[in-house]
């Protein structure tokens, strides 16, 4: 049985282990020095664990659909307890970037754990459940820069990645102990691996839904990181001059997502995943009126960044949500498939934001970023009406 401790648990080891690949963004710096590394290849730290997280999207996560999911979560962790060890211990270069490449490959137990999630929640809480779940990736990407910047302070950098260590060598412990010996509904293909992965290219042919819905993925996810990836620089320079700590914090701001992640969820449950997608992108477009002011008022950027993440994660449980439905059977590929595009817009809104912030400015960004957010809420409104819903309820049907 799914009791809301084992959710809990689920939505911790999510957040636990997601957090990985942003640990290193507030300590590229001060790793740079310790290894006497140019700073072209202190900026491949970042991109290297990206890289192997969108390979462990494609290659890892779909294992899930035809192997005993605990199992494999289990080994995943402990697999990723080495990695960050490595990254702990580098005393050269190539260690370093060797052992992010492996922790971003291995973070992908987070989406593991959210088709585990799915298909052990009964149908008509699904949407609960992977809220829920989702939840704990939210506050885990936007506490991982402010965690490991006050620690990096307090013991330096390797502490943050030894702290890591423990605490998933101590989870995977507990999730070994605690999962479900059995899936509630235990894989049925018993195709190879080179065969699952081309059906995982096959889902994308076939269901228009999911083509869809990654789309809107790749969209929200651009917009999210066109603000995450910039924000810093206003911040840091006049008027404010805020120090990197003061500007991690902004990060607790945005942990309201996480509510919206839960409530997503049961909207979604309730057969009204097309009314939550078209609201949530319409206030994502509006998030950037305030977010445009940034400059002039702190206050601006607060309801800005509230009303952004709201959005962002009320459409990523809902995308989620619906996927999973099309096929329970291939719920592993399905949420690999689609978390891949997350991974092409995070990057595209991260480096296209700091180019045009370099060229013209705050503004420039907020145009950008308003952009993704309007072709999303176009989207929406040119396929609302003829696209199915595998989870609406039949009262629903005909709701937009």
């Amino acid at each position: 049985m799914l009791t809301r401790g084992i959710v809990i648990l689920f939505a911790v080891a999510c957040g636990a282990a997601v957090a990985n690949v942003y640990f290193s963004q507030p300590l590229l710096v001060t790793m740079g020095h310790d290894l006497g590394m140019s700073p072209a290849l202190v900026g491949s730290v970042v991109t290297l664990t990206h890289v192997g997280y969108g390979l462990g999207l494609f290659f890892l996560v779909p294992l899930g659909d035809v192997a005993d999911r605990r199992r494999l979560i289990v080994a995943q962790l402990l697999l990723l307890v080495m990695a960050l060890g490595v990254v702990a211990a580098a005393r050269t270069a190539a260690m370093l970037l060797a052992g992010m490449a492996a922790t971003g490959l291995l973070a992908v137990v987070t989406q593991t754990l959210v088709a585990f999630a799915a298909s052990l929640a009964p149908s008509a809480g699904r949407g609960r459940v992977v809220g829920l779940v989702t939840s704990g990736v939210v506050i885990g990407i936007l506490l991982a820069r402010t965690a490991s910047g006050l620690l990096a302070d307090l013991a330096g950098w390797r502490s943050v990645y030894l702290a890591s260590a423990s605490l998933t060598a101590l989870l995977a412990l507990i999730l070994y102990r605690v999962l479900p010996r059995h899936c509630a509904a235990p894989p049925t293909t018993t195709l190879r691996y080179g065969q699952l992965l081309r059906s995982t290219i096959a889902l994308f042919a076939r269901e228009r839904l999911l083509r869809l819905r990654a789309l809107f993925g790749l969209l929200i996810f651009a917009a999210f990181s066109t603000l995450w990836s910039s924000v810093a620089l206003p911040l840091s320079a006049a008027p404010y001059f805020l120090p990197h700590s003061a500007i991690g914090a902004l990060g607790l701001i945005g942990v309201a997502g996480a509510l919206a992640a839960t409530a997503a969820g049961r909207l979604n449950d309730r057969g009204l995943s097309r009314r939550t997608t078209g609201i949530a992108l319409a206030l994502l477009a509006a998030s950037w009126l305030p977010l445009a002011f940034t400059r002039s008022s702190l206050w601006a950027l607060v309801v800005g960044v509230i009303l952004l993440d709201l959005a962002v994660q009320a459409v990523h449980v809902t995308n989620q949500t619906l996927i999973y439905a099309l096929h329970p059977d291939a719920g592993s590929r399905l949420i690999g498939g689609y978390m891949v595009f997350y991974s092409i817009g995070s990057a595209t809104g991260a480096i296209a934001a700091t180019s045009l912030y370099t060229l013209a400015g705050w503004g420039a960004v907020c145009a950008l970023g308003a952009a993704f957010s309007c072709v999303g809420l176009a989207l929406w409104a040119c396929t609302r009406h003829n696209t199915p819903d595998p989870t609406a309820k039949a009262p629903a049907r005909n709701e937009t």
